[in-house]
């Protein structure tokens, strides 16, 4: 089958053939006719198989005919985080140069005043992440009842991110009779919930079980110790991996992704950074970066896990075992992407077997350990305090206070004991010659002046008898003239 054979527009075709595809994929061949008939669709497809496309073709063929008008967007297009967004918005750019289509993307991080002026000229396509748009129509500078296609993309990221709650608000503000595609990598509860709530009769388009791994991804479980062993079993993978050109890197949390980052700068590594507390200029900078090869690694926290489209990465190391199985399934996606071969090295401690098994029991699949050992024939003795970290952390914490050499040696010549003789014996204590300092300084609750002491009979009252010297000076009169 081709993109011929599925009712896309002339022009659409040419974009599509341009872009160098022919042969779409099978949630593309699935979905695409029924978005074009007008029927609600529900997705559910592992990532990297071309959702994306899967609802932006159709959505251009039909937003041919009508315009847009001022605050009022015809199809809105919701996404967890702000590289999705802005990787739906480079779609658009790509599929739609035949088209004259407007796009406005409302994304945090980015200037109010410049959102608002797009929105109030028109847009046919509006892409947002939830909190945002909610911001927009709080304040009324957003209309969402000429809404004709609503797009709930990643569903399930929607669900661990706790945005839920806004997509149900958002759902109620756009029309009834409204077109809705929704999909989602995995279908939890909550997720099936939404789906019968705000979905009419939905074509459910599954081209692969829910929650599995593609078919070109080759799995492995490498086990270390944890600390500053699992750090060098990390190097050690990354110097050994054959055919490694690039590489993205998954931490669980934030400011691991950063030290991580650090450490393998400090080994040579080209290395990059991408978390959720960076600005939005440094995550579209440090991302660019590695997706024009000027960074080989790019160490992420799951900010990254889910929907992007890097097409060529070839490895995909996972430093933390995710603590939510579905994860698992987005990071490892990252790589073996449109039916190219990838690779995905786990890294697991002892500690991390709990998270494994409801890995393996998500996926249904034993992944075969690296060169057969398992965390059991690892020695867990070392541990983030271990003595081979230790002196780094001493290192670190001297470099922080700016000591030098000479200054540790002469505060250690200072705070070292002195050793009296055995035999010395403390000479008697004499009693001071002078008072002690600051003695004449009044204790608490006495007088700050003290009261004067008694005259003496023999000492003068006020000025005495003596007259003073300034008074026996000689004066001097002028005599008049």
């Amino acid at each position: 089958m081709n993109f011929s054979d599925l009712g896309l527009s002339e022009k659409v075709l040419q974009a599509v053939t341009a872009s160098g595809y022919s042969t779409p994929t099978p949630i593309q061949a699935e979905a695409i006719p029924h978005a074009l008939a007008g029927r609600d669709v529900l997705g559910i497809a592992q990532t990297g198989t071309g959702k994306t496309a899967a609802f932006t073709l159709p959505m251009i063929t039909r937003l041919e005919t009508g315009r847009a008008r001022a605050r009022m967007p015809r199809t809105l297009i919701l996404e967890p985080t702000r590289e999705l967004a802005a990787q739906v918005e480079e779609a658009f750019t790509r599929y739609g140069v035949n088209h004259k289509i407007s796009v406005a993307l409302l994304i945090g991080g980015v200037s109010f005043a410049d959102q608002e002026a797009k929105i109030t000229r028109g847009a046919d396509v509006l892409i947002a992440t939830p909190g945002r748009l909610l911001d927009f129509t709080s304040r009324g500078k957003l209309l969402l009842t000429g809404i004709e296609i609503l797009v709930i993309d990643e569903a399930d990221r929607m669900l661990d991110m706790g945005f839920i709650p806004d997509i149900e608000k958002i759902c109620r503000l756009v029309p009834f009779t409204r077109q809705t595609l929704f999909f989602s990598a995995t279908m939890p509860p909550e997720i099936t919930r939404l789906t019968e709530t705000f979905l009419h009769n939905p074509a459910r388009v599954e081209v692969a079980r829910a929650a599995t791994a593609a078919a070109t991804i080759t799995q492995r479980l490498v086990a270390s110790a944890p600390g500053a062993a699992k750090r060098e079993t990390l190097r050690r993978l990354l110097r050994e991996s054959e055919g490694l050109k690039n590489a993205i890197i998954f931490a669980n949390r934030k400011r691991d992704v950063a030290l991580l980052q650090q450490s393998l700068a400090r080994h040579g590594f080209n290395a990059g950074a991408l978390h959720g507390d960076m600005d939005q200029r440094a995550r579209m900078a440090a991302l660019d970066a590695f997706k024009n090869g000027e960074t080989t690694i790019l160490v992420c926290s799951d900010v990254a896990a889910r929907g992007l489209d890097i097409p060529d990465v070839s490895h995909v190391f996972n430093f933390d075992v995710p603590t939510h199985a579905e994860d698992y399934v987005h990071r490892i996606g990252r790589t073996g992407r449109a039916g190219r071969s990838g690779t995905a090295y786990t890294i697991v401690t002892r500690a991390d077997t709990r998270y494994l098994d409801d890995i393996k029991k998500l996926i249904t699949t034993d992944i075969v350990w690296l060169e057969g050992h398992g965390v059991n024939d690892i020695s867990h003795a070392a541990s983030d305090d271990d003595e081979d970290e230790a002196p780094q952390r001493q290192s670190r914490l001297r470099a922080a206070r700016g000591d030098k050499p000479e200054a540790r040696r002469e505060r250690g010549r200072r705070e070292a004991p002195r050793k009296e003789p055995a035999a010395a014996v403390a000479p008697p204590r004499e009693a001071p010659r002078h008072p002690p300092r600051h003695a004449d300084k009044p204790r608490h609750g006495e007088l700050r002046h003290p009261r004067p002491a008694p005259l003496d009979e023999a000492s003068p009252a006020g000025m005495g008898d003596h007259v003073p010297s300034f008074l026996l000076r000689p004066v001097r009169l002028k005599t008049p003239a």
